[in-house]
């Protein structure tokens, strides 16, 4: 092979290399926009999530009333808040009197060790 041929591979490889790196950065920068415009559209929604995961989160009620979410999340209709509960993580529970509890995943283990220590200082 003589040095033309190679200086001419090379530069083709280099040349698609700075392209391919170019094109990358610009496609992922308009990715992180899409995403941001994207966000804002639905701030509302987002923030609402936020905002049930957090009352849900609190570290004296493993269970919040369906009533008490409605009032805090106001503006929302009652089937569109049940969704954004359940994006937040949340799962429904009716209790006996038949009211609306909602409760996160993740802290079903805690609701059942606090059942459980419930029923451990009853029978004492």
């Amino acid at each position: 092979m003589d040095a033309a041929s190679l200086w001419s591979s090379l530069s083709a490889l280099l040349g698609a290399a700075v392209g391919g790196g170019i094109s990358y950065l610009l496609n992922r920068q308009q990715f992180a926009n899409q995403l941001r415009l994207t966000r804002e559209q639905h701030r509302t929604e987002f923030m609402a999530e936020e905002t049930a995961r957090a009352f849900l989160s609190h570290k004296g009620f493993t269970d919040r009333s369906f009533e008490t979410l409605r009032r805090h999340l106001g503006g929302f209709e009652e089937d569109e808040l049940r969704k954004i509960l359940v994006r937040a993580g949340a799962m429904r529970i009716y209790r006996d009197d038949g009211s609306e509890w909602w409760r996160l995943v993740s802290r079903m283990d805690e609701y059942i060790e606090r059942k459980d220590l419930q029923k451990i200082v009853r029978e004492i």
